[in-house]
């Protein structure tokens, strides 16, 4: 019914907004930014900032931060963008919002071209260019780099492409400093080393997905044992080099006992993925399945190594 007040014409219908899907369509531009990915590029970025010798505001560190964290999730929206024909026919992909049709694809692209854009000016006159450099040097990493040339090429994609992931320590430290040292180049060979393992230990368990988009990676080109074989060899390299920081002097040994802790528990589910068979017996794998619970636990393994790192310095300074 319309309105009427004191004999006056009816007031037009005004129908109420629709929250919900205002909130979703709000949901689906997060989405693109890899949300899950941004948040371990920003507790990453964030202490290589920390473990920096100089000081920044924290207005300008906020602002750093916030600057990763955009170009991280511009990087992931222009991924999304390029990816859609394989998201559409992955079964954990298929329902990101570009292959979904929530959004279309180049509003995704202008979307996180200006991101990215944005985040790498606002990183060099706010910060630093170095800083600034260096986040360009990421986001066009892993655009161009992995996403474009090697994702869809080789089944060393992961190896080469952990580059782009392994970026955020050093950029942390460079927007304290303004330059690069040692250290962040310590921690970007850890994150480099625990990517592989991280992301083959997912790929073993969803290698139908990749085979049925033809994305080459490491078990459906060289077969599951060779990814088992892979993730052990590179567990084994990364767990003394997570005592790395210890033994060059910049954290205490504390973080040693972590981190040594952390390395023998991500070799103990290697080598258990190592032993299981049951990715070549033709079945679908369990969800107790050796190869998730690595998966599972190297995420545990990198939050809590870089958190020992920050309260040996946060305690001990």
């Amino acid at each position: 019914m319309s309105a009427t007040k004191g004999g006056s014409a009816p007031l037009p219908f005004v129908p109420a907004p629709d929250t919900a899907a205002d909130l979703s369509e709000v949901g689906d531009w997060i989405a693109l930014l890899k949300p899950r990915v941004m948040t371990l590029v920003v507790f990453t970025g964030a202490i290589g900032l920390l473990l920096a010798p100089a000081r920044l505001h924290p207005v300008l560190a906020l602002t750093a931060i916030l600057c990763i964290a955009v170009g991280a999730g511009a990087a992931g929206a222009i991924n999304m963008w390029y990816d859609r024909d394989i998201d559409l026919v992955m079964r954990r992909t298929a329902g990101r919002p570009i292959p979904a049709g929530r959004i279309a694809p180049e509003a995704a692209l202008g979307f996180g071209a200006t991101l990215a854009v944005a985040s790498v000016i606002v990183m060099g006159l706010a910060i630093n260019w170095v800083a600034g450099a260096i986040l360009a040097l990421s986001i066009g990493f892993y655009v161009f780099v992995y996403t474009m040339w090697l994702k869809r090429r080789t089944p060393q994609n992961i190896v080469i492409g952990g580059a782009a992931g392994a970026f955020p320590p050093v950029l942390g430290w460079a927007a304290a400093t303004g330059h690069v040292g040692l250290e962040p180049l310590v921690l970007f060979a850890i994150v480099f080393f625990w990517t592989p393992p991280h992301f083959w230990s997912l790929s073993l368990w969803a290698h139908g997905d990749y085979q049925r988009a033809g994305v080459p990676m490491l078990p459906v080109v060289a077969g599951a044992r060779e990814t088992r074989r892979q993730i052990l060899l590179y567990t084994v390299l990364l767990a003394p080099l997570g005592l790395a920081p210890w033994a060059l002097g910049f954290a205490g040994p504390g973080y040693a006992v972590v981190a040594a802790a952390l390395g023998a528990g991500f070799l103990w589910h290697a080598v258990a993925v190592w032993r299981d068979r049951q990715d070549e017996s033709g079945r679908s794998l369990t969800g107790d399945a050796p190869a998730k619970r690595a998966f599972r636990f190297s995420l545990i393994y990198l939050a809590v190594l870089f958190a020992a790192l920050a309260a040996d310095r946060l305690l001990l300074g």
